[in-house]
């Protein structure tokens, strides 16, 4: 699926990840589309009016033109009333079906990736939330449950008889996790086999990732995950590998200044001390190569504020920059 003449570059959904804020930065550096974090169905149709944890999984961004709500459950009933209000909020535009976490709380309860065991009830549940929206309406999944149960091409046949916009498919089993390597020939030989637009995911970390994946695929587009923490640029740069352009990678001074623009962001969003500790889980990737990162690390592990955390950043990239200018 392309975005015009473009192919579609999207923020994958991770829980606890793809807030609002890691998709903001994401859209102003080139994603083209962007996946919340991921909904139980039945969590939010039990949830309280009010509920706190569900208003912030389901709030978007003025600037944020492209996003979809990812709902994940196992009862098709329940999964068409969360579709409903989800489309009721007017906040999204498009519904994603999560068939694919690998998680053995989610797994465990025949959710995710489990669906990938019961194809039957897979096609309901896409049916199902399909009838119940006017919004597109697309599918994540992987290869198979496992390297004995590689059938995905069960799930995208589906989605393409019900009428799917697209299948995103990650290129390993549920039993690999996030282990060995991503397989493109595998998810190269489904794109090959259907119409229904396929969307490739898994290992994508470099500029250079995407480039070679879309080649080697002929997917219709690509969904970053692991490879967008602390590295919003990578849309950038697969922009500029695909227009044949050199990749222009970011400089100390953007890292640190976009790595406190999203503190900020995740303070505004979530409160002071919620959203500073939250971002322990991007700081590492932001500094993540750079000279000193380890002590600086533990440093903003320890900071109980927006103001010490972001007077961290600012006191070492100035240290950093000062020692560059003396080399």
């Amino acid at each position: 699926m392309t975005q015009g003449t473009e192919p579609l570059l999207g923020l994958a959904p991770m829980a606890g990840i793809t807030d609002w804020p890691l998709r903001l930065l994401c859209y102003r550096t080139g994603a083209n589309y962007a996946c919340s974090e991921m909904v139980s169905a039945i969590g939010y149709l039990c949830a309280k009016p009010g509920n706190e944890a569900y208003r912030r999984l389901l709030t978007t961004h003025p600037e944020e033109h492209n996003t979809a709500c990812q709902l994940f459950g196992k009862d098709p009933p329940a999964m068409a009333e969360a579709a409903v209000r989800v489309t009721e909020l007017g906040r999204f535009t498009s519904l994603d079906i999560n068939m694919g976490c690998p998680a053995r709380k989610i797994v465990s309860s025949g959710e995710g990736s489990a669906l990938l065991k019961t194809p039957d009830l897979a096609y309901r549940i896409m049916e199902a939330v399909k009838r119940s929206t006017h919004l597109p309406v697309t599918l994540k999944t992987r290869l198979g449950y496992d390297s004995q149960t590689m059938n995905a091409s069960l799930l995208i046949e589906a989605a393409q008889d019900l009428g799917l916009t697209w299948v995103c498919v990650h290129g390993r089993t549920r039993e690999q996790l996030y282990g060995g390597k991503a397989d493109y020939i595998a998810i190269a030989a489904l794109k090959a086999r259907f119409t229904i637009p396929i969307i490739a995911n898994g290992d994508v970390f470099t500029p250079q990732d995407g480039l070679r994946i879309l080649a080697e695929t002929g997917c219709d587009g690509l969904m970053v995950g692991r490879g967008a923490m602390g590295n919003p640029w990578i849309f950038r740069g697969i922009r500029e590998a695909l227009a044949g352009r050199p990749v222009t990678f970011p400089d100390l001074q953007e890292r640190i200044r976009t790595a406190v623009h999203h503190s900020q962001l995740m303070a505004s969003f979530k409160g002071e001390a919620l959203g500073v500790m939250e971002m322990r889980k991007h700081m590492g990737h932001y500094i993540s190569g750079l000279r000193g990162a380890s002590t600086l690390r533990r440093s903003l592990n320890q900071a109980k504020s927006l103001s010490e955390l972001t007077g961290l950043l600012h006191e070492w990239s100035s240290a950093a920059f000062s020692k560059e200018e003396c080399e």
